[in-house]
């Protein structure tokens, strides 16, 4: 006989259906745990999602807080360190090889190199911004930082076209 054939949930993880309108011993007769007369006694009823039967609803309760800026520049940080395991020496890092090798994803306007970790690779690294440290770093390893032109406007930013 298969292991698989005595398989069972153990106790107490499956309950009993509940059978509702089988008399008062089920706790559940008569008004079937629906109350008494009313919009929700009546057959089809389903509540709205979040109303709390005319009591001002939380949404409304809580005061509005905070503010999303949709002009905003989305950066994606890279730090040195990981270009060091990522690329071969001499290797010219693009924002399109950090995309391949999934260091940078999703949506943003610009990348930025900090200087977290150590490099010991040659590498000319193609990015928007770098910090002082990402700089000397990859200038010390004998590598060059070359700062790409501003990063295109988002088309929902403001009038002017700044990102």
């Amino acid at each position: 006989m298969s292991i698989l054939s005595r398989l069972k949930p153990p106790a107490g993880a499956v309950r009993a259906r509940s059978r509702i309108g089988r008399g008062p011993g089920s706790g559940k007769g008569k008004t079937c745990g629906r109350g008494q007369k009313g919009q929700g006694a009546r057959t089809g009823f389903r509540g709205r999602q979040y109303f709390e039967g005319g009591q001002m609803p939380l949404q409304r309760r809580l005061p509005k807080r905070g503010f999303h800026n949709t002009a905003a520049r989305v950066v994606a940080y890279v730090n040195v360190g990981v270009l060091e395991d990522a690329f071969g020496d001499g290797a010219q890092v693009t924002i399109e090889a950090l995309r391949e090798l999934r260091l940078v994803k999703g949506q943003f306007d610009a990348v930025k190199v900090l200087g977290g970790g150590e490099l010991g690779k040659k590498l000319t690294v193609l990015a928007h911004a770098f910090t002082h440290s990402a700089v000397e770093k990859i200038a010390r390893a004998g590598g060059s930082a070359v700062v790409l032109g501003a990063a295109p406007a988002r088309p929902d930013s403001g009038a002017d076209g700044r990102a």
